[in-house]
């Protein structure tokens, strides 16, 4: 793994940690950054996984669009295109008025583990 590749890793990991802090142990509920974050997690292992392949992608948020470049590349991938789809309206929508998340959505958020459990489990890192 290059240094580029950890550096993708160890920022999706951070995202990771801090939604399972935030959504576990906060008193005060902020299910809009569990969702965002959650769905940050998912997009830089993504990303992980497409640098490692040297696969270009532009610069994205659009978990699906990532996904597609991914399946040609790495068998077991399309199994987690519906956990995908419902991160997707995390990325962007949920920042600004007009959308909420609720404390539900931030539980199944936090649930989809999916992304992270099969990139790593590429990478043969520990869960």
């Amino acid at each position: 793994m290059n240094t580029i590749v950890k550096e993708w890793v160890a920022k999706a990991e951070e995202d990771y940690q801090a939604a399972l802090r935030l959504h576990n142990f906060s008193h005060e509920p902020t299910p809009g950054v569990v969702c965002f974050l959650a769905q940050q997690c998912a997009e830089k292992y993504l990303k992980a996984l497409l640098t490692q392949n040297n696969e270009p992608f532009r610069k994205t948020h659009d978990l699906e669009e990532l996904l597609e470049l991914i399946i040609p590349l790495s068998s077991g991938f399309e199994s987690i295109r519906d956990s995908l789809l419902l991160l997707n309206d995390y990325a962007v929508d949920i920042r600004y008025p007009g959308e909420m998340a609720m404390p539900k959505e931030a539980e199944e958020a936090v649930k989809l583990k999916t992304v992270r459990a099969l990139v790593r489990e590429r990478f043969k890192l520990s869960q």
